[in-house]
């Protein structure tokens, strides 16, 4: 059952759920409405039998003899009503009526007892049965109505219900089955929309006719959901074309320098200058593929860290030092300032995400500028501000300056010799270690980039 449950349509539960539920409600309400009815019509046939046990109070007598006797026949209905006299011995002093009621329950004591009794032939009797004397004669008075009647407006509720009960049900699962089909149909809608859509169609969406409701909601986190995969398959084809394209470079210098040499293969000066050109494509060919394989574990989260407090200014100042050649070259000032600060990080995967970011400012600011590196704490982070002098970055560029081969200038990247890698890496470096890396433009000109980490009293969980 629950297998044949699990495999039905949706459908088909919420119809069976509502007519299941529908059915419990009617056969309550049914219920109550039997029990109410009946509890009525007996109080009020119970009401009747008070009224004639006084009006027998007042016709009853004593005769000559000694017998109980009726001063009249007020009573009407003979067929449907019952008057009898016992003696408390249980003889039978009085009757009027042509029920057979048998014999009282005697020892009432004075007490009003009020009984449903069946007669021989089967039908049913409403008695009230009270100790009552009779001109100094103790005797029990029973007077008795008919059940016909109620009990034949009891059995027609009953059959209205039996037949109304399952006809109510019918309706309500064909209602039922109706209104699901209908509230469903957006349902099916998105679903015959989504079996169109393929990796070459994502720019396509569901429909939806109300957002508000809850197959709207779930309509929009598809698209939602949609949309996010568009993203993810464009970059997927950006990376792969812009990853081919700077394969290609240096795979087609190194054929390019292959030939020449085997063109000129006679001299030996020239031999060693085509093997040497030939070693630095082969070497920053090897750069490239190192780079990505190190991005693509980070990102696959196999890279292994190992974090522990890390002195940033300190290490600031091992960057700057590395990289003053290059500022030297173009007449650059490179500075740190701030004090000790540590924070929690892997040593070698934080020096890169550095080195990339200060190389880049050294890169795009002009010649004799002054490049500014700042560490300070800032809400319960350890920052490092690097400022530069450059041309800065375009607003609509600055949230995806970090994507893989994303090239602001790409004739400028060219010339300058960049795959575009350098801030991805350090973007996965920095959030590698539960920080986050941010980019905007001076007032007074240049850009700031901004690594915020967590602090080393802190001791962030990082992403191994």
């Amino acid at each position: 059952m629950s297998r044949w449950w699990r495999a039905s349509s949706v459908r088909l539960r919420l119809t069976l759920w509502y007519a299941g539920v529908l059915a419990a409600i009617l056969l309550l309400f049914a219920t109550g409405l039997y029990l109410f009815l009946r509890q009525n019509l007996y109080s009020e046939l119970d009401r009747q039998l008070h009224d004639d046990f006084e009006a027998a109070e007042e016709i009853l007598e004593r005769g000559p003899q000694g017998q109980v006797q009726s001063r009249g026949h007020a009573r009407h209905e003979r067929d449907a009503r019952v008057l009898e006299v016992w003696s408390l011995q249980g003889h039978a002093l009085y009757r009027e009526g042509t029920a057979e009621l048998g014999r009282p329950v005697l020892g009432a004591k004075g007490g009003v007892v009020a009984r449903t009794v069946r007669e021989a032939s089967g039908a049913y009797w409403r008695v009230r049965s009270a100790a009552y004397p009779i001109a100094q004669l103790p005797a029990l008075i029973r007077v008795g109505r008919s059940e016909a009647r109620l009990r034949h407006q009891l059995d027609q509720l009953l059959v209205g219900i039996a037949l109304g009960l399952p006809l109510a049900v019918a309706l309500a699962c064909l209602g039922g089955y109706l209104l699901a089909g209908r509230a469903l149909a957006p349902v099916g809608q998105m679903a015959a929309r989504a079996r169109t859509i393929s990796a070459e169609r994502l720019g396509e969406r569901l429909p939806i006719e109300n957002p508000g409701d809850e197959l709207g909601q779930l309509g929009s986190v598809f698209n939602q959901t949609l949309a996010r995969l568009e993203r993810s398959f464009e970059a997927l084809r950006r990376f792969t074309a812009d990853a081919a394209h700077e394969l290609r470079t240096p795979l087609t210098a190194l054929k390019a320098v292959g030939e020449l040499g085997l063109r000129d293969a006679t001299d030996e000066s020239a031999c060693r200058e085509v093997i040497g050109s030939m070693l630095e494509e082969a070497d920053r060919l090897a750069r490239l593929t190192d780079t990505l394989l190190m991005l693509t574990r980070g990102e696959a989260r196999k890279a292994k860290l190992e974090p522990k407090p890390v002195e940033l200014a300190g290490l600031c100042q091992q960057i700057v030092a590395l990289l003053g050649v290059l500022a030297e070259e173009k007449g650059q000032s490179v500075t740190v300032e701030g004090s000790a600060l540590e924070a929690w990080a892997e040593p070698q995967i934080l020096r890169q995400a550095l080195i990339n970011i200060l190389d880049n400012a050294i890169k795009h600011s002009p010649a004799a500028s002054h490049i500014r590196v700042v560490v300070s704490s800032r809400q319960a982070e350890a920052v490092v501000e690097v400022f530069d002098q450059g041309p800065g970055v375009p607003v609509e560029h600055q949230e995806r300056i970090f994507e893989r081969f994303y090239r602001v200038d790409k004739a400028r990247a060219r010339n300058t010799g960049g795959a575009g890698l350098g801030l991805a890496i350090a973007r996965w470096a920095v959030e590698a270690h539960g920080g986050r890396i941010e980019v905007e433009n001076r007032d007074a000109g240049g850009c700031c980039f901004r690594i915020c980490l967590p602090p080393a009293s802190q001791k962030s969980t990082v992403q191994t």
